[in-house]
Parts: structure tokens; sequence; C-alpha cells
């Protein structure tokens, strides 16, 4: 039986991904700060036997080695590593406060690439890695700030990990969503801008949803993904690579700026 350590489970994205690994047989040991949320977690894969929680800060100095070490403990191995857990709400760099770049940093940088450190060791070939990033890390983005250098610097890890670890058989790719219809994105698409600059931009005809991002996560984790490493998978529905503009963009009344 194949284990998987999934950060930021108690998040929307974190626990379609843990749900969707578990259905794939995988034992999951799922991380994050909400208790209440981990029980659900628990409930819903519903197998004692391959699921475990952990609820923890992963910015502790700590959280690394309590999330391996409880893995192992409990399957005594460590198949795949999805390093998930982030923050919203990015602001510009001139808005953005040293304790904000710290706290992004260190959740969206700092903590992935601690626990990829001390998880390496337990992986065997046939391994994998797979960071969640974002459509940020590779067109920049409007407002990005330290959201942006921090999913930057987690690409960049991604492929640094793929080179220097693929010889062992441990792969690592990234996943790098657009916007998904989470609790995290609600309110902000309640916005109409923010709505036109996703839904007015993207030529698929709809906004991404956490079963896109679990379903890219776990075919990565599978045999079908056994000779990918070192990629960034965009799951944007076409909005970061193409110029694209709806009819009704195209067609309705501009503002001068």
């Amino acid at each position: 039986m194949q284990v998987a350590i999934v950060t930021g489970a108690s998040g929307a994205i974190g626990f379609g991904c843990a749900i969707k690994l578990a259905g794939a047989g995988a034992a999951v040991l799922g991380t994050g700060r909400d208790r209440s949320r981990l029980d659900q977690l628990e409930k819903a894969i519903g197998d004692p036997e391959r699921v475990r929680t952990v609820a923890v800060d992963l910015t502790d100095d700590d959280a690394p080695r309590r999330i391996v070490d409880a893995a192992v403990e409990r399957w005594g191995r460590v198949d795949f590593l999805i390093n998930n857990a982030g923050v919203g709400s990015p602001t510009p760099l001139h808005d953005t406060d040293d304790e904000t770049l710290d706290h992004f940093l260190g959740l969206m940088l700092r903590a992935p690439f601690r626990l990829a450190r001390d998880v390496l060791p337990h992986m065997q070939p046939g391994s994998a890695i797979i960071n969640i990033t974002s459509t940020f890390a590779v067109v920049g983005g409007l407002r990005g700030g330290a959201y942006s250098a921090a999913k930057g610097g987690l690409t960049a890890l991604t492929t640094h990990i793929a080179c220097q670890y693929g010889s062992r058989g441990i792969r690592c790719n990234a996943v790098a969503p657009g916007v998904i219809e989470t609790p995290m994105t609600e309110a902000r698409l309640r916005d109409q801008r923010f709505r036109r600059l996703n839904i007015e931009m993207t030529p698929h005809q709809r906004l991404g949803t956490v079963e896109d991002v679990a379903s890219t996560v776990a075919f990565l984790c599978s045999p079908g993904g056994s000779f990918i490493n070192g990629q960034t998978i965009v799951v944007d529905g076409g909005w970061s690579s193409t110029r694209y503009l709806s009819e009704f963009a195209l067609t309705s009344q501009w503002t001068a700026r």
C-alpha cells in the first residue's frame, strides 16, 4: 500500500486531493490547522487503516519532523508528498509589510522545502513530490507580491528536486491551478471585476474545480505519470497560455483607464 502525505488537508483542495488519493488505494496522512475539518476527512475516507491526520502549524520548526515521523511510524514508508498548504489574498509589493512577506514565504516556500528535505530519506524509487503552485508563478500575477515570490520559488524548488533526485527514481512536479471555486476564493468571486478578469479571459467556459486539481495530482502519482518529471501542469482552462477574450469582453463598452 502506497502512502501519501497531504498538507493543507483541512482546506478544500487538500481535502479533495486526500480523498482522491485514498480512492486510488493509498493510505493518507493529512495535515492542517482545523481539527474538526481533519476529523471530517477521516470520516470521509472511512478506513482507519488508511488514514491519519495531524493538526499542526506547518511554519513551526518541528512540524516537518512530526509529520514525517507520524507517517513512517504508522505505515513504515512515504511514497508521495503533496505540498498543498497555502494562503490567499495576494498583495502588491508596495503594500506588503515584512510580517506578511515572512508569513507567505514561511508557509509556501520554507515549509515545503523542509518537508521535502525530511521526507526524501524515506522515499524509494517510484516516489513523487507534487508541489501545488499557482498561475501566479507562471505569469507573475497582478497584485501577486509575496504570493508570486513564494510560488515562483516553489516552482524553482520543483525543478531542482526533479534534477537532483530523479536518478534515484524520485520525481517532482508542480500543479499550478488558476482560480478554483473554494471557500478561499468565494469572496473575491463576488467581485465583478475579479470574475470578469477570470471568466472573460478563460477559453474554457467554466471556472476550475477542486476535482480538476485533485485528478491532476492523482494522475502524477499514478503509473500514467511515471515519466513526467520537473514539469508544471497548469490547470486553468487556458487562462495563462492564451490571449482569449470572450465575445462579451470584445463587444462590451470599454472605459478609460
